[in-house]
């Protein structure tokens, strides 16, 4: 906790806070406080691709622990890296850039439609969450010819693949407080 208060600090120090950087277009909610924890515990990335850290692990007890304690120290890096991924394949794919631009444009004319009255279809009002579903169902077809299904798999494989790599294959950081442990001969 001391480290994480101290690199917010010396951020904050440098004139970049977790909350100057996030994006006006976030609102206050469990999302924004969840991108800002994100943010604070974010580990250096010089340190997080230093190339001489990695090395190839001994046996599989080692493979284990790295896979572990890597996950666990650099989680704050690995959700970016997804998060990078996510945008990497949205933006070289411009068909799935037009379905989730069909799929927010019904959603914004329902949330203008809804500021100006209410729906009601046949007698009844239509609850938000049932215009939003009627929004999914509408954008559907673009996601299918967009061939979103092979690109949320792509994302989750490479995701995978990238981070395994790294935990399995990035060298331990020291913990403070951390015994020495004898290697079994």
């Amino acid at each position: 906790m001391a480290a994480q208060k101290d690199q917010q600090k010396d951020a904050e120090a440098e004139g970049l806070s977790a909350t100057t950087l996030l994006p006006k277009l976030i609102p206050a909610g469990a999302g924004r406080e969840w991108l800002e924890r994100r943010r604070a515990t974010i580990r250096p990335w010089g340190t997080f691709v230093d190339q001489q850290r990695f090395s190839r692990p001994r046996n599989l007890g080692e493979l284990c622990q790295r896979l572990v304690r890597n996950v666990e120290y650099y989680q704050s890096n690995y959700v970016f890296v997804f998060l990078g991924l996510i945008l990497y394949c949205v933006v070289t794919s411009p068909m799935l850039l037009v379905a989730l631009a069909v799929f927010f444009g019904a959603c914004y004319i329902l949330y203008l439609r809804t500021l100006q009255s209410r729906l009601v279809l046949f007698g009844r009002e239509v609850s938000p969450a049932h215009q939003y579903a009627l929004a999914g169902g509408i954008s559907f077809p673009f996601f299918w010819l967009a061939g979103a299904g092979s690109a949320v798999f792509w994302v989750l494989g490479a995701t995978l693949v990238v981070i395994g790599s790294h935990a399995a294959f990035h060298q331990i950081e020291p913990v403070d407080g951390e015994e020495l442990q004898m290697e079994p001969v």
